[in-house]
């Protein structure tokens, strides 16, 4: 009997992470640059000798294109061939999207491994790592589906164009680190933390591929396997700041630190290298003998690499270049040529002009000539009279209009102050039906940091959070002053535009709102927004909490998923 387990989207598909874009053509599935891989795999890696003695005894299952798995999967391209298993870039007939395969043999002595390893990742249920979409034991082989993103760009094909700058490398370790350290909580290590199994999208996301799996597809385990991850990490950010590879051997493209120098810190490897980026890398590898700079100590798992991350000073996107300006060009007028005619050798004559008709000599034309200078005249008063009448009647107006300058006392308004940043000292999640949606992740939108957001679970079959009871009203987040103050300015990063958003605001004197009643101030209209809102008021409004109000979410690329967010939140006024 058939032993089978849809992983990902029955229990807890959250994948829906926007398309993303790179190279045309270019395979980013788990295992399409795995040729590349096996050259820098150790023994360990490949297993002891009595699993390679097993694994020459397997007879791998007869696989080409065209061949279909459980009438659904349709087998399009094989990119890896390695211990007895195959991975494939392949069709899903059904939901008519791109997907990657794995396909083992069911008497593989890592098939176990491999179909526990995948169920635990799809579990996970994380958008920063590419998601498992079915675990299956199917007669006489064992297959894994998972997402194919062949539009994403590979860690190593980014560097081998160069080294990063340093906010682009403080984003993949800052992004990477989080991620791993929300895996290992879950008990999930991944062990093969390459360049090739890291994406970067067009939005400059990244996503990890083949957590634990491709880990037990190679029979690769370890005794610390936060240690070796954050390891990993740190050598990747060694790549990121040099373009080298942190240890002797070449790898990934990349070549290796000369040799007998021992591991340098980065900013000794190539100049211009940001200090405190190198440090970092050097605590990630100090577990393999490095020495960090300034004594600091060692960072031994991804959540303490993340909080080290934390407590540098945010690094800032470079400023953009402009082309220049194309070189200002002088005009024939301005060169003279018309006051200079021949002036350039080789120019044209000047046309002859005919000389102008002599002027009206008769008693005729003096009559007419004075005539036209009256009416000029006339014409030219008129017109300054009905001018400065109007200048007076816009300024009397004004000066009776109260806030314009002047009261109807006559006494002078005062000036009104420039609105500032407000400090946002509390945020909750809006839930007037119940449970919040992701109440631990609400912090994250207001930490400064769009990179971080607070993001929906995937909510199947409907837009407005899957039709549930408890949602009724939607959700969103409350933002808490502390005080009532003057707003006159709001902006919300979302996590990704489409979703359909309102702004309210509490009465100055409500406490805790909870519900949409208690929300009577309206900042903007309920509609789709774009990935940002802003909002500047006519009039500020003197407010305590306000409620960045959700009640739709987008498609999530997937045919009925939907999921949203809220990436930064924004504030300016003045005092109450």
């Amino acid at each position: 009997m058939a032993e089978r387990s849809t992983a990902a989207v029955d229990v807890a598909d959250n994948s829906g992470d926007d398309p993303l874009t790179a190279k045309a053509g270019k395979a980013t599935a788990d295992g399409a640059a795995e040729a590349d891989d096996t050259a820098e795999m150790s023994a360990e890696d490949m297993g002891s000798a009595h699993e390679k003695s097993e694994l020459s005894s397997i007879k791998t299952p007869e696989m080409h294109s065209g061949h279909k798995l459980a009438h659904r999967y349709r087998l399009e391209e094989c990119v890896t061939r390695l211990d007895g298993f195959s991975s494939w870039r392949a069709v899903d007939e059904k939901l008519r999207r791109a997907v990657g395969v794995h396909i083992l043999p069911a008497d593989h002595p890592r098939a176990r491994s491999v179909l526990a390893a995948a169920r635990s990742s799809a579990l996970l249920g994380d958008p920063r790592f590419v998601q498992v979409l079915d675990a299956v034991e199917d007669d006489d082989i064992v297959y894994v589906v998972h997402e194919w993103l062949p539009d994403a760009t590979e860690l190593s094909a980014l560097l081998a164009a160069g080294p990063m700058e340093a906010h682009d490398a403080y984003q993949l370790v800052s992004q990477l680190s989080q991620a791993m350290t929300a895996a290992h909580r879950e008990g999930l290590a991944h062990l093969r933390l390459t360049p090739n199994a890291v994406l970067r999208s067009s939005t400059g996301q990244y996503r990890i591929r083949g957590l634990a799996v491709n880990a037990a597809l190679r029979g690769i385990s370890s005794d610390r396997p936060q240690r070796s991850d954050t390891e990993a990490i740190g050598a990747l950010l060694y790549a990121a700041l040099t373009q080298r590879w942190p240890y002797e051997s070449d790898a990934y493209g990349l070549s290796g630190l000369p040799k007998g120098v021992g591991r340098i810190p980065p900013d000794q490897v190539r100049a211009g290298v940001h200090r405190g980026l190198s440090e970092l890398a050097m605590r990630a590898l100090v577990n393999d003998g490095a020495t960090a700079s300034r004594q600091e100590q060692p960072c031994t798992t991804p959540d303490e690499l993340a909080k080290a991350v934390g407590e540098m000073p945010r690094i800032r996107p470079p400023e953009p270049a402009f082309a220049p300006l194309p070189e200002y060009q002088r005009t024939t007028y301005q060169q003279g040529t018309y006051s200079r005619p021949g002036a350039r050798p080789g120019a044209a004559p000047a046309p002859q002009v005919p000389p102008p008709p002599a002027p009206l000599e008769s008693r005729t034309g003096k009559v007419l000539k004075w005539t036209v200078a009256a009416l000029l005249i006339a014409a030219l008063g008129l017109g300054s009279w009905q001018i400065a009448a109007k200048m007076l009647d816009q300024k009397e107006a004004t000066d009776r209009t109260p806030g314009n300058g002047q009261t109807d006392g006559g006494k002078q308004d005062d000036k009104q102050p420039a609105a500032e940043p407000l400090r946002i000292n509390a945020a909750s999640v809006f839930a007037p039906g119940g449970s919040g949606v992701e109440p631990e992740d609400v912090p994250k939108a207001i930490d400064g940091d769009p990179a971080t957001a607070w993001i929906t679970p995937r909510y199947v079959g409907y837009p407005n959070f899957g039709n549930l009871p408890e949602r009724r009203d939607g959700s969103g987040i409350i933002v808490d002053l502390g005080s009532p103050k003057k707003v006159s300015e709001i902006s919300v990063e979302m996590y990704r535009a489409g979703q359909t958003v309102e702004v309210l605001a509490a009465d100055k004197d409500t406490a805790d709102p909870s519900s949409l009643s208690e929300f009577p101030q309206r900042i903007t209209e309920l509609g789709k927004v774009d990935q940002r809102v802003a909002k500047p008021l006519d009039k500020p409004v003197t407010t305590r909490y306000l409620l960045i109000h959700i009640t739709e979410l987008p498609s999530d690329s997937s045919p009925d998923g939907y999921r949203g967010g809220i990436a930064e939140i924004a504030v300016k006024g003045g005092a109450s």
